[in-house]
């Protein structure tokens, strides 16, 4: 109808004006309906763009968030890296404060690898004869006496722990000056103190250190803390115990200890006295 009045070919005509403005008035109250029916049609139409839009918007922080994560796991290495570089930055620091109290030399070292004999406790470190170390040359780190070279190759040494069995140092107590040996246990947290009269004034807490004796190891140097002390009843001597100062277990920079010319020297003229009393004899 609305069309059809909209063609009549006499608009002039007073039915026809007043079903145009009929029409009119009824296609207005019909529009606010028509535009719900409308909306209701484009429903889905909307839905499908906002979905395609929620998934493209989904794949792109999804994309973002893998790329995020990605830098976040570089930059957690980066500041590991640091960290292990800041560390080990502290300990060359520490060991060159060792170093000022030596008597002598001494070349600073890196471990690089342990000997696999369960019956044993050596490392390897990364200098060898071509660096000038020769075998019985002493080894500290930051902390204390390390333990001591026991073959030497070009290139590479072999390092005694001051812990194995087979090894002894000559000692001293820093509270009171009594000269003692300190010997391995075999046990990584544990040194021994050998043949202490029972009547040694050594009491828990007392630090033991190097007495110098003999000249292969510096003087002054910390062996370790007493924690145990036995010298109970029917004991021949008592029973000391000690925890290591050095960190034997840990894998970093340790200092070898090198003769002055002095201790050169004296080694010298004493094989040439040795080697003249034999042909003497």
């Amino acid at each position: 109808m609305d069309s059809f009045w909209k063609q009549s070919p006499h608009p002039q005509n007073s039915t026809s004006i007043t079903v145009a403005q009929t029409l009119k008035e009824t296609r207005a109250m019909f529009s606010t309906p028509a535009s719900f029916i409308y909306l209701i049609a484009e429903v889905p139409y909307l839905a499908s763009d906002n979905m395609q839009d929620m998934a493209a918007d989904r794949s792109f922080l999804q994309e973002q968030n893998q790329q995020m994560k990605k830098m976040l796991a570089m930059q957690s290495l980066q500041v590991q890296r640091s960290e292990a570089l800041k560390s080990e930055n502290d300990r060359l620091r520490e060991l060159l404060g060792s170093r000022k109290k030596l008597p002598g030399n001494a070349v600073i070292a890196e471990i690089i690898g342990s000997v696999p004999n369960p019956y044993t406790h050596q490392v390897v470190i990364d200098k060898g004869s071509a660096d000038g170390i020769v075998d019985g040359l002493g080894v500290v780190d930051a902390n204390g006496l390390f333990g001591q070279v026991v073959s030497v190759g070009k290139y590479s040494s072999r390092v005694l722990l001051l812990i194995d069995r087979d090894h002894a140092v000559p000692a001293r107590i820093n509270r009171t000056g009594t000269r003692l040996i300190a010997g391995g246990t075999g046990e990584v947290e544990t040194l021994l103190l050998e043949n202490v009269p029972i009547s040694t004034d050594v009491v828990i807490g007392d630090l033991i250190e190097t007495s110098g004796f003999g000249g292969r190891f510096p003087d002054g140097f910390p062996l370790g803390l007493v924690y145990s002390v036995s010298n109970g009843s029917g004991l021949t001597y008592a029973q000391v115990e000690l925890r290591p100062s050095a960190q034997l277990n840990s894998t970093g920079h340790i200092l070898v200890i090198m003769p002055d010319q002095d201790h050169n020297n004296f080694m010298q003229r004493s094989a040439k006295l040795s080697a003249n009393e034999e042909f003497a004899q």
